[in-house]
């Protein structure tokens, strides 16, 4: 193609970050300090990562590499196709946001990475939970710029930050509202949807969710939500799963009543160390009607008290 495609577009530029590393129990072990560019040159796009671990306890020798990673991909708006030789496999967007699904030889892991760009243009939110098969061996995931000026503020940031795990009011009633985009499994716009997740907690581990959309899918379910440590559980009666935390980041498994399931992920913005739970979620929900991916639907919450 001689142009490149809408997403490529939209990540043009050199992206900071520190992502966090967790272990398959969601135990913080370190950072992967990164700075991640992509050029298209005469209808070739070819990505670069470089940067280095810091830490990574048991999972150093599998996550340090002694070379920057490079690959190649085939540019799409529709199947974008990893070539290698440091990944490959394939990546869909959706709009704002790419599923991909790709193994890497050198971590030799699958992993399966969801990379969000915030409505701002300059944030991503990214995760990467990879595979040994069918099992968690681990996750990546943390925030990136690619706006020099905030480079240094966010990589501080996500130095305090990265390891602060994710865990929603516990003594505050309120929502966590905000209009979101539905994509459909076609990865075509289908419109927006008003989105607002109430909270009202039991006590300090449980809390009654009701979530609530309106607009481009119209749906409403209420469940009552068990916390014990990074796990969460959803307990009924109009959904159930759960849910288990990689710092910030929550990725949850819910089925509601009838045939529809959600594949979750919850990013806690500004969550920081302290008492205290972040205002803003970056989300985002995969809905599938039975085994068939039906819509995507993403984009930011804030908490209203």
């Amino acid at each position: 193609m001689s142009e490149p495609s809408v997403w490529q577009k939209r990540i043009a530029g050199e992206w900071h970050g520190r992502p966090s590393l967790f272990d398959a129990t969601g135990t913080w072990c370190g950072f992967e300090e990164i700075r991640r560019s992509s050029d298209f040159v005469d209808g070739v796009t070819t990505y670069r990562m470089d940067g280095g671990l810091i830490g990574g306890g048991p999972l150093a020798g599998q996550f340090r590499l002694g070379a920057p990673f490079s690959f190649g991909v085939v540019d799409s708006d529709q199947n974008r196709v990893y070539t290698g030789p440091d990944f490959f496999g394939t990546g869909q967007p959706y709009g704002s946001f790419v599923d991909s699904h790709y193994y890497g030889p050198g971590w030799q892991v699958d992993l399966n990475t969801w990379n969000q760009v915030l409505p701002d243009g300059e944030t991503q939110v990214y995760s990467s939970v990879l595979y040994q098969g069918w099992s968690v061996v681990g996750c990546f995931n943390g925030l990136y710029t690619r706006v020099p000026s905030r480079v240094d503020s966010l990589i501080e940031a996500e130095t305090r930050n990265g390891s602060v795990p994710y865990i929603l009011p516990t003594k505050e009633a309120g929502a966590y509202v905000g209009e979101l985009e539905l994509w459909g499994s076609d990865q075509k716009l289908r419109g927006t949807v008003s989105v607002r997740i109430e909270l009202e907690p039991i006590n300090l581990l449980r809390t009654r969710r009701t979530t609530t959309f309106q607009g481009a899918l119209e749906r409403e379910f209420t469940t009552e939500t068990r916390r014990d440590g990074n796990r969460l559980f959803f307990e009924g009666p109009g959904a159930w799963g759960n849910a288990i935390g990689f710092g910030r980041a929550s990725f949850q498994s819910v089925h509601l009543t009838d045939v529809w399931k959600i594949k979750g992920r919850e990013f806690s913005i500004d969550a920081a160390p302290g008492m205290s739970a972040g205002r803003k979620l970056a989300v985002v929900y995969e809905l599938s009607d039975g085994g068939q991916l039906d819509s995507v639907l993403h984009g930011l919450l804030e908490w209203q008290s």
